[in-house]
C-alpha cells in the first residue's frame, strides 16, 4: 500500500472513532482533578476557558454531538501539529559545494 493511502486510510480511521467514541467518553473526573480533590486542593483550580474547554465544541446545543465534534477537531489538531513538526524536522538533501 502506497504510504499517501495509508495515511488517508489511518487519519481516516482515528477522526472516525474520534468522533464516534468521544461522546460516549466517561464523564468521571480524570485522574488530577481526582487527586486535586481527595488531598484538598481542588477549590484552587480554575476552570479552563480553552477553545474546546470541557471536552465539548462550543456553540452546539446537543452534548453528544457537541463532543463528537470535539474529537474530531481535536483528532485534526493533533495531526496537523505532528505533520509540522515532521515537516519542520526532515532531512533535508545537503547540496554539493
Amino acid at each position: 500500500m502506497p504510504a499517501r493511502a495509508f495515511l488517508v486510510l489511518a487519519l481516516a480511521l482515528a477522526i472516525g472513532i474520534a468522533t464516534a467514541v468521544s461522546p460516549f467518553a466517561s464523564s468521571s473526573p480524570d485522574g488530577l482533578s481526582k487527586v486535586a480533590s481527595d488531598h484538598g486542593f481542588a477549590s484552587h483550580a480554575h476552570a479552563g476557558d480553552g477553545p474546546i474547554a470541557g471536552y465539548a465544541f462550543p456553540g452546539i446545543g446537543n452534548r453528544h454531538v457537541a463532543k463528537g465534534v470535539s474529537g474530531f477537531a481535536g483528532t485534526l489538531a493533533v495531526f496537523a501539529l505532528g505533520w509540522g513538526v515532521a515537516y519542520a524536522v526532515r532531512r533535508r538533501p545537503v547540496a554539493a559545494p
